[in-house]
């Protein structure tokens, strides 16, 4: 009885070994490159694409495995829509982080700089403002016709995630506002953290937007897991 015990035990620890090695191998192959996809969806739920990347800090060289959703393109300009797809083929350094509104349904990639072709691709630090985690105000920028469009049902009080490769960050809208845009009084630096979205407005004019339409976060003194 005590042999078949033993076996049997013996059988559990190889087979919970086994498991264990699997899962390891599927998360080495998950870290091995960067815009690896998988999907999401049974039992007739809408089919979403997870797109898994490294995000990495440039000033110190830390680095983290994250994913997110692709974007809910239903509010997307056509024209933005083929920009995203090219910029898709391109190669580009990891992004910084990423920003997460779970109210707006908005995940995307945030790359360092606001180049029209870092835009195309996600949203864009601004560079001269506040680095990743630091203190100060930290501006990120995104096209009013795609991946910031949703910004036109943000509310005072919407949670905002900022991850980076040091960890998430909650943030709550404290103030929203519509400025000309010639005005950068809102990339100011600030001594307390800060977190400042900036989009062209409005959200359909055509042609080039007189104005810019503001979002600024405070941090929450909600711990994030």
């Amino acid at each position: 009885m005590n042999a078949l015990t033993n076996t049997s035990k013996r059988s559990r620890r190889a087979l919970a070994f086994a498991c264990t090695i699997a899962v390891f191998a599927w998360a080495a192959a998950a870290v091995a490159e960067t815009g690896l996809q998988t999907q999401e969806g049974g039992s007739g739920a809408p089919t979403a694409v997870r797109t898994f990347v490294w995000i990495q800090d440039p000033w110190t060289g830390g680095t983290v495995l994250t994913s997110y959703l692709e974007p809910d393109q239903a509010l997307w300009d056509a024209n933005q829509i083929r920009d995203y797809e090219a910029a898709l083929q391109a190669e580009y350094p990891p992004p910084l982080g990423l920003l997460l509104i779970n109210d707006l349904n908005i995940q995307v990639p945030i790359y360092n700089g606001t180049e029209e072709h870092i835009l195309d691709r996600g949203a864009g630090r601004i560079k001269g403002m506040a680095k990743m985690n630091e203190d100060g105000n930290l501006g990120i920028s995104a096209h009013r016709d795609s991946f910031f469009r949703g910004l036109k049902d943000i509310q005072q009080g919407t949670v905002i995630l900022v991850q980076s490769a040091f960890g998430v960050e909650e943030y709550a809208v404290a103030d929203i506002n519509i400025v000309p845009k010639e005005d950068a009084s809102v990339l100011a630096p600030v001594d307390r953290k800060t977190l400042t979205l900036v989009t062209c407005y409005p959200f359909y004019h055509v042609g080039a937007a007189p104005q810019r339409f503001i979002v600024t976060a405070l941090p929450t003194a909600n711990p994030v897991e």
